[in-house]
């Protein structure tokens, strides 16, 4: 039985694939990066390349991984990767779709603006 259906939407301002609320890929200027469950991540790893996807110098993302050339030049090998991503993203929590205010202040109370002394 086939799992739910995989989403397209954007992350970064780049296409990613979500399952369940969970992106589970996603491009990134020149890379693509998977999101891989522990054992996965310590495997993929091993591939000569293959790096912790770190959208920011210092900022890893802890389960997701950047694919290196090697494996995007071979449609078998990375194809079987994406498949163990979008396992791994549907057996995570689903997440729900709630909006969240524009401003972190609207539901907090404001302070009230200083008053000048002189």
């Amino acid at each position: 039985m086939p799992g739910p259906p995989a989403v397209q939407r954007k992350m970064f301002s780049y296409p990613a694939g979500f399952v369940n609320g969970n992106m589970f890929m996603s491009l990134f200027q020149e890379s693509m990066i998977l999101r891989l469950s522990e054992s996965h991540r310590e495997e993929f790893l091993k591939v000569e390349g293959a790096k912790i996807f770190e959208p920011m110098p210092g900022r890893p993302m802890r389960e997701y991984v950047a694919v290196p050339p090697r494996v995007m030049e071979n449609k078998k090998e990375l194809a079987s990767w994406v498949s163990r991503a979008l396992e791994y993203g549907e057996s995570l929590k689903p997440k729900s779709r709630t909006s969240k205010p524009k401003n972190a202040m609207t539901n907090a109370k404001r302070p009230s603006p200083s008053k000048k002394k002189r």
